[in-house]
């Protein structure tokens, strides 16, 4: 027994069009066959809400369910129509979904192929995935060539298919439509032509070379830039370097997705770049001048005295390019202390020295300020005698 098509949608029967549109983009997401691959029930009830909606939404046809439910549009009812469910005279439907699933699921449900009138089919899109030096990635490559494995157009036929001297011909069977109906029960629905294979054309002298198919397998070289501040990941869209069309449909797109290699001393984080930099301890306490090399040559840094050991220096417009955008990101250098895991014997005596020396300080700084404490200062003393 059919379901009532509003409990279907899940709607009252008041509702208006935009709550009905909203509550069947809703199900058709949840039910389409591209999220539910194999799952009958999911077809079965995406296709019961594609009927549903597309009852109510005409406003003569709810008038008649309203009035005798399903027998009126069977013709079991009262001055009944016969009902024939055929996607393709809603021209909402692909307004609802046609955003979300490419334009295409009825064509891939219901057999309505996208193909073009005369037949062309785009070809299909193609990745390649390249390896880039660190360096490559960061200045970019003027130059890249690639061999591709990929179907192009049949020199022979020049795309066609067809021999020399013949042309592509309507298909008798479609009449040129690529579609045949088939009525199962209740429904009539349509299929792509067995004949044709939805193309709505038939090559009567196929061409020798390619045999009807207008492509070949053939490697190809493309050659391209690498723009500068490529990631790992990143695509780069090459149109029109994909495979060619069938039947001289427009070619499709070669994306090139890149694979960065690791550089031991940087690390990459967009368009910064961070760097640990180990440097003496004296430099930390005297402060001085320090030469650093970055991706575009040595810089400067200057080191104030006293600066801690984890501190971090900001160069500035020495990081990566950006893509999207102008200038490059920073670079930060984040200082580590080096400790020298031998010394000579003079830089041992000096370094004990200057241990002392420091040592000294620190203990007579101490005693001072527990002596004051207990016996009160020199200075002290002398005011406390007056």
């Amino acid at each position: 027994m059919k379901r009532d098509y509003y409990e279907v949608l899940g709607i009252p029967k008041e509702a208006g069009a935009d709550e009905m549109k909203k509550a069947y983009r809703k199900l058709a997401m949840e039910l389409h066959p591209d999220r539910n691959p194999g799952n009958k029930a999911a077809e079965e009830k995406f296709k019961e809400a594609a009927e549903a909606y597309s009852v109510l939404s005409d406003p003569e046809k709810r008038k008649v369910y309203d009035q005798f439910g399903h027998a009126g549009l069977g013709g079991a009812g009262g001055g009944g129509q016969q009902f024939q469910f055929d996607p393709n005279q809603f021209a909402d439907f692909e307004d609802i979904l046609g955003s979300f699933f490419g334009g295409g699921m009825f064509g891939d449900l219901f057999g309505g192929g996208r193909r073009r009138a005369n037949g062309e089919e785009r070809g299909s899109d193609l990745q390649y995935n390249l390896k880039l030096s660190f360096h490559d990635a960061i200045f970019g490559k003027d130059a890249v060539e690639l061999s591709i494995p990929r179907l192009e157009a049949c020199d022979s036929c020049h795309g066609s298919g067809c021999e020399a001297g013949s042309r592509p011909e309507t298909c008798p069977q479609c009449r040129g439509a690529g579609q045949v109906a088939v009525r199962q029960g209740f429904f009539q629905m349509l299929t792509p032509c067995p004949r044709c294979e939805g193309r709505g054309r038939v090559i009567p002298k196929p061409c020798r070379t390619c045999h009807g198919e207008g492509r070949i397998h053939r490697k190809s070289k493309v050659s391209f830039k690498v723009p500068a501040g490529v990631d790992r990941g990143t695509r780069l869209r090459l149109q029109g370097q994909g495979e060619a069309g069938r039947s001289g449909g427009r070619s499709g797109d070669l994306y090139v997705v890149f694979d960065v290699e690791p550089d031991l001393r940087y690390e990459r984080d967009g368009s910064d770049l961070h760097r640990r930099l180990e440097i003496n301890w004296p430099l930390l306490v005297v402060g001085g001048a320090l030469e650093v090399e970055t991706p575009y040559g040595t810089d400067k840094v200057k080191v104030a005295a006293g600066t801690p050991a984890d501190h971090v220096v900001k160069l500035v417009n020495a990081g990566v390019p950006r893509l999207q955008g102008s200038g490059r990101g920073d670079l930060y250098l984040h200082l580590r202390v080096a400790v020298p895991k031998s010394l000579t014997a003079e830089q041992r005596q000096l370094v004990d020295q200057l241990r002392r020396s420091l040592d000294g300080d620190a203990a007579e700084g101490e005693e001072e300020g527990f002596l004051a404490k207990v016996f009160g200062s020199e200075k002290g003393g002398k005011k406390k005698r007056k």
